[in-house]
């Protein structure tokens, strides 16, 4: 899944969840189960994911919501092999980014 999100140094929950297009108390629900997503918080207490954190993010909505693994399984993936998964990852965000131009040049034809 491509996000699409500004280039900034901290993301509030509300933008990541609009990105990913899910509610923000899934968010919240995935950064209590997963070690990998860490993100800051204010004096408030609000969540401020970094870029890192996006793309944790993207490799457990990847793992759960598109290849349909358990949580369970998805920490367990996620904790065998983080670099392969994050390399893999890494090339299919830019093939989908790819994809999605190529498509955008096919509309205007």
């Amino acid at each position: 899944m491509h996000v699409n999100l500004p280039d900034k140094r901290y993301y509030k929950i509300g933008e990541v969840a609009k990105a990913f297009n899910v509610n923000a108390s899934l968010i919240r629900f995935w950064d209590k189960e997963f070690d990998a997503i860490k993100p800051k918080k204010n004096a408030k207490g609000n969540r401020l994911f970094t870029q890192e954190d996006v793309k944790n993010l993207q490799m457990v909505y990847h793992l759960v919501k598109e290849k349909g693994f358990t949580l369970e399984g998805a920490r367990k993936k996620l904790r065998s092999k983080p670099v392969e998964m994050k390399d893999n990852h890494a090339i299919i965000s830019r093939l989908e980014a790819i994809k999605a131009t190529l498509i955008e040049f096919k509309n205007q034809l």
